[in-house]
C-alpha cells in the first residue's frame, strides 16, 4: 500500500482488525504496520485514537445497518423479512459480537451499540407491521427476532445452508403466524 490511503481505508481496515482481534488491537501503530505505511498516514486523517475509535463505530453502523437496509430497499425479492432474516443468520458474525464485546467496556461503543438495535429493531418492526401485524404484534415479535439475532451472533457457531434454512423457515412462521 500506499501513504496515499482515505480515511476510507483505515476504516476498513479497523473493521476487519476489529472482527479478528478484537477493539484493543484498534492502535495506530499496529495499524499502520498492517497497512505497510507510516503513523503519519493514520494521523493525517485521525487527530487522536479516540476520534479513531469514534470514526469506526460510526462506520460500523453504516456497514451493519444503513448499507443492508438499503440493500433490502433496493432488492427485487417481495419478502423482505424473508431476505432480512437470511442475511442475519447467513452471515458471519465476528464483526458484530466484537463490536458488543467493546460496548461492554466501553460507553461510546455501548451508546452506538444501543443506536444501532433501535434502528434495527424498528426496522424490523416496520417489516412487520407492513405485512399486516397490528403495531403491538410486530413491535414484539421484532423484539423476539432480534433477540434470536443477537443471541446466533454472540454464539459465534455459523449455521450450515441447510440449518439456516431451518431456522430461517421457522423464524419466518413466527413472524406471520
Amino acid at each position: 500500500m500506499t501513504d496515499q490511503l482515505s480515511a476510507g481505508d483505515w476504516l476498513d481496515q479497523g473493521l476487519k482488525t476489529l472482527a479478528r482481534s478484537g477493539f484493543t488491537a484498534l492502535k495506530a501503530e499496529p495499524l499502520a504496520k498492517a497497512m505497510g505505511v507510516s503513523r503519519g498516514s493514520f494521523y493525517w486523517h485521525f487527530t487522536d485514537i479516540g476520534a479513531y475509535h469514534a470514526a469506526i463505530l460510526k462506520h460500523w453502523r453504516e456497514v451493519a445497518a444503513e448499507q443492508i437496509i438499503r440493500d433490502l430497499e433496493a432488492s427485487p425479492e417481495q419478502n423482505l423479512t424473508a431476505a432480512l432474516l437470511r442475511r442475519a443468520f447467513g452471515g458471519r458474525l465476528a464483526l458484530e459480537n466484537a463490536v458488543r464485546t467493546w460496548a461492554t467496556f466501553d460507553p461510546l461503543a455501548r451508546t452506538t451499540v444501543q443506536a444501532i438495535d433501535r434502528r434495527r429493531l424498528g426496522y424490523v418492526e416496520n417489516l412487520l407491521k407492513s405485512s399486516g401485524l397490528s403495531p403491538d404484534v410486530a413491535r414484539a415479535r421484532a423484539q423476539i427476532l432480534y433477540w434470536a439475532f443477537v443471541g446466533f451472533a454472540l454464539s459465534d457457531k455459523p449455521l450450515s445452508q441447510a440449518g439456516q434454512a431451518k431456522v430461517v423457515a421457522e423464524l419466518l412462521r413466527f413472524a406471520s403466524q
